[in-house]
Formats: C-alpha cells, sequence, structure tokens
C-alpha cells in the first residue's frame, strides 16, 4: 500500500470522526439557540 493510499484513508477517517462529533455538537447548539429565543419572546 502506498503512502498516498494510507493519507487518504487517514483523511477519510478523520472526516468520519469529525462527522460523528460534529453532528450532534451542531444540532445541540441548533437547539439551545432555539430555546433561549423563545425564552425572549
Amino acid at each position: 500500500m502506498t503512502s498516498r493510499a494510507r493519507g487518504g484513508t487517514r483523511t477519510l477517517q478523520l472526516i468520519l470522526a469529525w462527522s460523528f462529533v460534529g453532528i450532534p455538537l451542531l444540532w445541540g447548539v441548533v437547539q439551545t439557540l432555539r430555546n433561549a429565543l423563545n425564552l425572549f419572546h
């Protein structure tokens, strides 16, 4: 296996890992902001 293929795999793994963490985090931030806006209306 070439280093280029391993680098591509590592990049894909990083993207998947950050997506696994980032999507729920983004969802939580959006929900928090929506709830905060409801408090001020």
